[in-house]
C-alpha cells in the first residue's frame, strides 16, 4: 500500500522546544488522569452525599451514570470538533469548562443540581480528551510518540485504579466536596502549564461540522449507554432496556446512511476496510474484560463476601494496579523491537492466563492467594493499556487525528461499559444457578438473592434464603466467581486472537499508510488563541 505524501506543515509560531513539549505532554496526561478519576472516585462518596443531600438509590446511581452517558456519547462529536475548529481550542474549552463545573459540583446544593452538573462535566471531559489526544499526536513523532502515548495510557489507568482509594481518603478526612475540588486542582494545573504552550492544528480539508452525523452518533451512543447501564439493574428483558438498545441500533443505521452520503463525514467509514483501524478499537474491550471488570467485582468479593476492611481490600487491589506504574514504559521500549500489535495480543493472552489462575484460587476460597494472579493480570493488561492510545491515532492519516481520538474514545467507553454490563449480568446469572442447585428451587426470591449477593450484600441474601447458612453462601459465591473468571479468560483470549490477526504487525511509531496515493496529508498549524 502506498505511503501518504509527506506532511507540509506550516506554522505561524515557533515550534515548541523540548521543555514546552514536556509540559504539553504533562498537561494532557493530567487530563488523562483526572477524567477516569471523575468516573471511579465519586461513587465512593455516594454514602456521604446521601447523608447530606438525600435522594433515592436510583438518583444516587445516576450521579455516576450521568457522567458516563455524557462522556461516552459526546466523544465522537468532540473528535470532529477538534479536527474542524482546532485541537488546542477544543482541549482548552474542555479543560477550562471541566474545572469550572468541578467547582460548581463542590458547591452543589442538591442532588438534582449535582446530577445535572455531572452531565456538563461529562461533555467537558469528552472535549478535553479528544482535543488533547489529537494535539499530542501533532507534537510527538516516531519513537517519541509511542512513549508519549504510553505515558498517557498509564495516567488513564492510574486514574481508574487509584481513584477509589483517593476518594475514600478525601471523603474520610475532608468531606465529599473535596473529591470534586481535587479534580478542579488537577484541571487547573493542566490549563496553566499546557494550554499556553500548545500550537493550534486542524484538518485543512474540514468543511464544517457534520451536524447530522454528530447528532445521530451522539443519540446512538447515548441510547446504547443507557441500555448498558440499566441492564444489570433492570434485566436484559426489561422494556426500557430493549427499547434503548433497539433505538440505538436504528440510529446506528441512520448514522451509517448519513455518513455514506456526506461530502466530509465525521467518521470516514472507508477506514473500516483497514484491519488495523478495526483492531485498535478492540483493545479497550479486551482490557475491559480482563482489567476493568476486576476493579469492580474484586472489591465486592473481598469486602462484601470475605469481610475484609475497605483499607485492606484497597491494599490488595494495589497488586492489580501497581504494574500500571512500570509496565507501559517497558512496553514502549519493547515496541522498538516487536510490533505493538503483537505485544498487545501476547499481553492479553498473559492476562487471560492470570484470570484462569485467579479462578482456581477463588474456587478454593483463597483471599491472599489472589495476589500473584492479580499481579500477572495487571502486567498483561498494562501493555495494551499503554500502547492502544498511540495505535488508535497512528493507524489513520494525521489530519484526521481528532476523528481517530473521538472514535477510539467512544469505542473505549462503549466497549468498557458493555464489558462491565456483561460481567455484572454473568455473575448474577452464575450465582442464581449455584444457589438454585444448592436449595433445589428457583423463583423471584432466588433471583433477588442472587442479585444481592452479586453486589456483596451477603446479609440481605441470607435473609432471603434462610435455608442456607453463611458458609454455603460464600461457597456458592466463590464457585460462581471462579466460573466468571474462566469466562472472562476465554473472552480475553478470543479478543487477543482477533487483535493479532488484525493488528499483529502494526506499530505505534509511525502513521499507517491509509491515505489515497494522491492525497495530500497536510496538517494546518496556526498560532491562534485557545478559545
Amino acid at each position: 500500500m502506498p505511503s501518504p505524501l509527506p506532511s507540509r506543515a506550516s506554522a505561524a509560531g515557533p515550534v515548541p522546544g523540548r521543555y514546552d513539549r514536556f509540559l504539553i505532554l504533562g498537561a494532557v496526561c493530567l487530563a488523562g488522569l483526572v477524567l477516569p478519576l471523575s468516573f471511579t472516585a465519586p461513587p465512593v462518596a455516594i454514602p456521604a452525599i446521601a447523608a447530606e443531600l438525600g435522594g433515592s438509590p436510583v438518583a444516587l446511581n445516576w450521579m455516576t451514570n450521568a457522567f458516563m452517558l455524557a462522556f461516552g456519547s459526546c466523544l465522537m462529536a468532540a473528535g470532529t470538533l477538534a479536527d474542524t475548529y482546532g485541537r488546542k481550542r477544543v482541549f482548552s474549552i474542555g479543560i477550562v469548562a471541566y474545572a469550572i463545573v468541578s467547582l460548581l459540583l463542590a458547591l452543589a446544593p442538591s442532588l438534582a443540581v449535582l446530577n445535572g452538573l455531572r452531565i456538563a462535566q461529562g461533555v467537558a471531559a469528552a472535549l478535553a480528551l479528544a482535543g488533547g489526544n489529537a494535539a499530542l499526536s501533532q507534537e510527538f513523532h516516531g519513537p517519541a510518540r509511542i512513549r508519549a502515548f504510553s505515558l498517557l495510557g498509564t495516567a488513564f489507568g492510574l486514574g481508574l485504579a487509584f481513584g477509589p482509594s483517593l476518594a475514600g481518603w478525601l471523603v474520610q478526612t475532608q468531606g465529599w466536596r473535596s473529591v470534586f475540588l481535587s479534580s478542579l486542582a488537577i484541571a487547573l494545573l493542566a490549563t496553566v502549564f499546557g494550554v499556553p504552550r500548545m500550537r493550534e492544528s486542524r484538518d485543512p480539508d474540514a468543511a464544517g461540522l457534520d451536524w447530522r452525523g454528530s447528532l445521530s452518533s451522539t443519540a446512538m451512543l447515548a441510547l446504547l449507554t443507557i441500555g448498558v447501564l440499566e441492564a444489570p439493574e433492570r434485566g436484559w428483558s426489561d422494556g426500557w432496556v430493549i427499547a434503548a438498545l433497539i433505538g440505538s441500533a436504528a440510529l446506528l443505521a441512520l448514522f451509517v446512511r448519513v455518513e455514506t452520503r456526506a461530502a466530509r463525514p465525521m467518521l470516514d467509514l472507508s477506514l473500516l476496510k483497514y484491519p488495523r483501524f478495526v483492531g485498535a478499537q478492540l483493545l479497550p474491550i479486551g482490557t475491559g474484560f480482563c482489567y476493568l471488570a476486576l476493579i469492580i467485582v474484586l472489591p465486592v468479593r473481598l469486602i462484601g463476601i470475605h469481610g475484609l476492611s475497605a483499607l485492606n481490600a484497597g491494599l490488595m487491589m494495589i497488586a492489580l494496579s501497581a504494574p500500571m506504574l512500570v509496565v507501559p514504559f517497558l512496553a514502549a521500549v519493547l515496541s522498538h523491537r516487536i510490533a505493538a500489535g503483537t505485544l498487545c495480543a501476547a499481553a492479553l493472552l498473559l492476562a487471560a492466563a492470570g484470570l484462569v489462575w485467579l479462578g482456581v484460587e477463588a474456587a478454593a476460597g483463597s483471599v491472599h492467594g489472589l495476589i500473584a494472579p492479580m499481579l500477572l493480570i495487571g502486567a498483561g493488561s498494562a501493555v495494551p493499556w499503554g500502547l492502544m492510545d498511540g495505535l488508535a491515532i497512528s493507524v489513520v492519516p494525521k489530519e484526521r487525528a481528532g476523528m481517530a481520538a473521538g472514535v477510539f474514545g467512544a469505542s473505549r467507553v462503549s466497549g468498557e461499559g458493555i464489558a462491565l454490563a456483561i460481567t455484572a449480568a454473568a455473575l448474577a446469572g452464575l450465582l442464581q444457578l449455584r444457589l438454585s442447585s444448592a436449595i433445589g428451587v428457583d423463583g423471584a426470591t432466588l433471583t433477588q438473592a442472587a442479585q444481592r449477593l452479586a453486589t456483596g450484600d451477603a446479609a440481605r441474601a441470607q435473609a432471603l434464603l434462610p435455608q442456607l447458612d453463611a458458609a454455603a453462601l460464600v461457597h456458592s459465591y466463590d464457585a460462581a466467581f471462579a466460573w466468571l473468571m474462566y469466562g472472562l479468560a476465554g473472552l480475553t483470549a478470543a479478543i487477543a486472537g482477533v487483535v493479532f490477526a488484525l493488528l499483529g504487525d502494526a506499530s505505534a511509531h509511525e502513521p499507517a499508510a491509509l491515505a489515497e496515493p494522491a492525497r495530500d496529508d497536510r496538517i494546518e498549524l496556526a498560532d491562534e488563541p485557545a478559545c
